[in-house]
């Protein structure tokens, strides 16, 4: 059987049908805004990035009261496209079950809290928007243990495995935000 190829469009459907518009999809759209804003620096293929960040949560409405099959199921549902091994490992790798071992692994695991992160700081800006958000605010924001505490530090701090510095990567996967603030509402 000839396997399919996966296009964003398509990606885009399976996700809004799967996950539904509401905030998960917001997060979502800031992932795959995210990893493509970081592809871009990090010269590697913008649209692959993106559409593994579009994909990585597409289970999530299914699995989220079982974390052991979260990604696995997406996987599953994406076995009938023609998609590199790289990008199945990068999404059952963002949550744990595997250790990172590409830039891809890496740059999921590293891009999906800190949408999360952002967001938050973003909400607690005077001006409640993205474009304020500057590497101060956010490092500051980042050594309060407590504030956005589900957003996992140790999978933040994973972008060094980019070659990246923590500002460098905040920074970066907030212009990748910027790009869809409407979409954000921020």
């Amino acid at each position: 059987m000839q396997q399919l190829k996966l296009s964003r469009e398509t990606a885009y459907q399976m996700v809004v049908d799967k996950i539904g518009v509401n905030n998960l999809l917001k997060h979502i759209l800031a992932v795959e805004a995210g990893m493509r804003q970081l592809a871009e620096r990090l010269g590697e293929d913008v649209e692959y990035w993106g559409l593994t960040g579009l994909v990585h949560d597409l289970d999530y409405n299914e699995t989220k009261d079982d974390e052991a099959r979260h990604a696995y199921l997406t996987c599953e549902w994406l076995a009938e496209y023609d998609l590199p091994d790289e990008m199945t490992a990068a999404i059952i790798a963002h949550p744990g079950h595997q250790p990172c071992r590409t830039r891809l692994d890496w740059a999921l695991y590293a891009v999906d809290p800190a949408t999360g992160f952002i967001v938050a700081c973003a909400l607690m800006h005077p001006k409640k928007k993205l474009a304020p958000l500057d590497a101060e605010f956010m490092l500051r924001r980042f050594k309060e243990k407590r504030f956005a505490a589900g957003a996992s530090r140790e999978n933040m701090a994973a972008c060094s495995e980019l070659g990246m510095e923590l500002d460098q990567f905040l920074l970066t996967v907030r212009a990748g935000m910027m790009t869809i603030a409407d979409e954000l509402g921020l």
